[in-house]
């Protein structure tokens, strides 16, 4: 609806208009077309009423042929707004991909209910995702197409009534199916450890020792910087995280961690500590070897080894490789992450008798499926130990 305004100029009163013409998707702001000069207010409705009609029936073509992929962009240039994390916009770039895959040359008006159902098997079928991802996918499809709903994209929502195709695991699957395989048995992470420091730079030795012992996350690793240690009274403080979705050295972000529970102070052992400062007089001797050289952000594990960007931040995705030779050499057959030494250090502790409650603290955690898995696996043997030994007291009865 326009809005028809009066104002003065030096010769007399004249009228304008100002038309709300909805938000621009590439700014998020909102849209104004206003238009000055006329004689009278008649004159400044009849041309408002004019312009409306011809953004109406432009807004009204732009409709019947908007695209799924250009829908996608409005939507997400308005979602990056609302203040949500970096890591958390990578996450819905990487799904609307998969969406873009399958519906993003299709016009919005025209994507039926059958047409996003059979989406959704094709995401399982061809793409080969979890149930899991599906979901994820799904749930950013809906947000979607509720938005081409509140602008009279569309009148139905095909997402609405869509199921899921969940994953159907025969018994085979289930008996070869073991939460064993999460995590490092304690025999496999002393040969894992010991392959690394005795083969690898003795960086990548200290980086994966520290996720064993403390169970910390990769980006909240990368993220370390020795003032977040406290060598005298043995801890060390977690407050961020790591974040480079460019895959430039120099361009990447410190960010807050992934929830408030994140936030952390972890007691560590002797060992650890011997490790790190064996690894911070290699890395002094790297620095004062190069001078000028290092990038001074004062990052435990800035890069030590032949390159022009000494002391930046090493990128996830080399820690995910490093790791993966280590694991090759070992010869243990698992398939484990750089995350599995959190599952690992999960393990250890309950079977060292941490409670969960204490073990969530640690990690950083209010609730994580696995975790508790994890925990619930290992524990398993204490309860029958318990209900033995409860056995043999009332047989004594």
């Amino acid at each position: 609806m326009a809005s028809i305004q009066k104002y003065e100029t030096k010769k007399g009163i004249r009228w304008m208009y100002v038309i709300e013409n909805g938000i621009d998707p590439k700014t998020g702001k909102r849209q104004r077309i206003p238009k000055r000069g006329f004689l009278r207010e008649k004159d400044a409705k009849q041309a408002a009423a004019e312009m409306e009609y011809i953004l109406g029936k432009v807004k009204l073509d732009m409709k019947n042929k908007i695209t799924f992929k250009e829908l996608c962009e409005e939507w997400h240039s308005v979602y990056k707004l609302s203040g949500v994390k970096n890591s958390t916009l990578r996450t819905r770039r990487k799904e609307i991909r998969y969406l873009n895959k399958h519906l993003g040359n299709k016009k919005v008006k025209d994507i039926s209910d059958k047409d996003y159902q059979k989406m959704l098997v094709k995401l399982k079928d061809e793409d080969g995702l979890s149930e899991g991802n599906i979901s994820n996918i799904h749930a950013v499809a809906r947000l979607i197409f509720r938005r081409a709903k509140q602008q009279k994209i569309v009148l139905d929502d095909p997402t609405e009534y869509a199921q899921k195709p969940k994953d159907i695991k025969t018994v085979e699957d289930l008996e070869k199916q073991s939460i064993e395989d999460k995590y490092f048995e304690k025999y496999e992470l002393k040969t894992f450890l010991d392959i690394a420091n005795k083969n690898f730079d003795h960086e990548y030795y200290t980086m994966f020792f520290l996720l064993a012992w403390t169970g910390i996350r990769v980006g909240e690793l990368a993220a370390l910087k020795w003032s977040d240690v406290d060598f005298e009274n043995n801890s060390i403080s977690i407050t961020k995280t790591y974040f480079n979705d460019r895959d430039n050295t120099k361009e990447f972000e410190i960010l807050t961690p992934k929830t408030k529970g994140s936030v952390r102070v972890i007691d560590i052992e002797p060992e650890v500590i011997a490790v790190l400062k064996k690894h911070k007089a290699n890395q002094n001797a790297v620095k004062i070897a190069i001078k000028n050289e290092w990038f001074d952000g004062n990052f435990i594990f800035g890069r030590m080894k032949r390159t022009k960007y000494y002391g930046y931040p090493p990128f996830v995705k080399t820690i995910e490789n490093r790791f993966n030779s280590v694991l090759k050499k070992s010869g243990i057959q698992k398939k484990l992450t750089p995350h599995s030494l959190r599952h690992t250090h999960t393990s250890l502790l309950a079977e060292a008798g941490v409670d969960l409650h204490r073990i969530m603290a640690r990690l950083g955690h209010t609730e994580d499926k696995t975790t508790r898995l994890v925990y619930l696996h290992i524990t398993s043997d204490r309860k029958k130990e318990a209900s033995k030994m409860f056995g043999d007291l009332m047989r004594t009865v």
